[in-house]
């Protein structure tokens, strides 16, 4: 069983770099694992790095935004949801 909760939303995509800009409703950290979930958008992946303002953190608290290297495309106003394995 798997539950996801909602963590933030796409507010910008950087397509030449891969980077999309997630504002963040909830804390995340370095390691986690998210799914990102829109129209035509539906992927998971590990957060590996994610900076705020050009420098890298573990840790990210709600109402910052952060910077984050996706594996594939994403738009505007997709949903980023924090995955987690349910006991």
């Amino acid at each position: 069983m798997v539950e996801k909760k909602l963590i933030g939303k796409i507010t910008h995509y950087f397509s030449k770099i891969g980077v999309a800009v997630v504002e963040l409703s909830d804390d995340i950290t370095v390691g986690a694992k998210i799914r990102v979930e829109g129209a035509t958008t539906s992927f998971e992946q590990v957060i590996d790095s994610m900076e705020i303002e050009n420098k890298k953190v573990e840790t990210a608290t709600a109402g910052q935004s952060i910077g984050l290297k996706v594996k594939e495309r994403v738009r505007l106003h997709d949903s980023v949801y924090k995955v987690m394995e349910a006991e």
